[in-house]
């Protein structure tokens, strides 16, 4: 079994307020190990030519902090920002490398409401300022989903680390999101993942308000008994 660490901090519920101020540099790396950015755009969103730019927590605290919200303050994300966030996306891996992801960012509110119809429960989703629909090849093979959730937990990270919540919708009805985003038939539409700036005082509900299970339960070591 494992422990946490001497020194780590204490797990945390749901609810918890983040932590937002820490800082580490940019998580796109360049060769020699510094985080630097090289500028140019992003599916026509421009990418700062600096030679690195500042998110604004540590990495680990990002990852233990970050939870769920489907309630947003009704103010549009940033481009800067936004541009950023799906950076980090792009430089998720993939199996072989062969890159199947892409993305659709949607930020127009009729197409927001129309793509409601593509989830069992996701009546809420026109509220947030931006919806980011994860797509995947459909030749992408048996870890094409792995892929995607990889993109995807990159791209809620990189938000909580600016500022922004998010949260990762199932498509229950893919049609649907071929139809309103002209989707080619080579193209599954995985995931929609809402971005946005979270309500002040938002907490999630009772149900999902748990803590997360412990780590001597979580991790067991060389067999399943540990």
């Amino acid at each position: 079994m494992f422990d946490v660490p001497v020194g780590s901090p204490a797990p945390r519920n749901e609810s918890d307020d983040p932590d937002h101020e820490s800082a580490v540099e940019s998580a796109v790396e360049s060769g020699d190990g510094s985080a630097r950015t090289e500028g140019g755009s992003v599916g026509g969103f421009a990418l700062p030519a600096t030679a690195a730019f500042t998110l604004q927590m540590d990495a680990l605290d990002a990852l233990r902090n970050k939870r769920d919200t489907r309630t947003y303050l009704d103010e549009p994300v940033d481009d800067a920002v936004l541009a950023r966030v799906l950076d980090a996306a792009r430089m998720a891996g993939s199996a072989k490398n062969v890159q199947p992801v892409r993305l659709v960012v949607v930020t127009e509110q009729g197409t927001k409401e129309a793509l409601k119809a593509s989830g069992d429960f996701a009546t809420w989703i026109d509220q947030a300022p931006v919806l980011v629909v994860v797509t995947v090849r459909g030749d992408a093979g048996p870890r094409a989903m792995f892929d995607v959730g990889r993109h995807a937990q990159n791209l809620m990270i990189a938000g909580f680390a600016e500022g922004l919540s998010s949260c990762p919708v199932t498509i229950h009805h893919p049609d649907v999101v071929r139809e309103v985003l002209a989707i080619p038939g080579d193209i599954d539409p995985a995931m929609i993942v809402s971005l946005g700036v979270p309500q002040p005082g938002e907490k999630p509900p009772a149900a999902i308000a748990s803590p997360r299970v412990p780590l001597s339960e979580y991790a067991a070591r060389d067999s399943w008994s540990g």
